[in-house]
């Protein structure tokens, strides 16, 4: 598959995921609009898609969140289904990431080293 298609889904994917996030449409209590999508790994088939997940909230909500989304992950799917005009909508595997953390603490490092 052309690796240009890939990464076009994967956007509209990553931006369609972020509006169902933000308009709180996925009524699982433990998914917080302070959840946020940090990337999307398409398969080449377009049939399998990994959703990294990152907050600004602890680690034990992030894993709450997750745990939630893919819960939901069906009900997911069928939304952005119905969105997105594919053949076959990627099931959803949502994947804990740690990016936002890791990105505040090389800053806190810089900071001292700095100073």
């Amino acid at each position: 598959m052309d690796r240009h298609r890939l990464q076009r889904v994967a956007h509209l994917l990553r931006v369609e995921l972020s509006d169902m996030i933000m308009k709180q449409k996925i009524k699982d209590p433990r998914v917080s609009s302070m959840v946020s999508i940090s990337d999307i790994q398409v398969s080449r088939d377009l049939s399998y898609a990994k959703v990294f997940v990152s907050s600004f909230e602890d680690h034990t909500r992030l894993q709450s969140a997750v745990e939630g989304l893919n819960s939901a992950a069906g009900f997911i799917q069928s939304q952005v289904g119905k969105k997105i005009r594919l053949r076959s909508t990627p099931k959803l595997t949502f994947i804990v990431d740690h990016a936002i953390e890791k990105g505040f603490q090389i800053t806190e490092k810089l900071k001292d080293a700095m100073s």
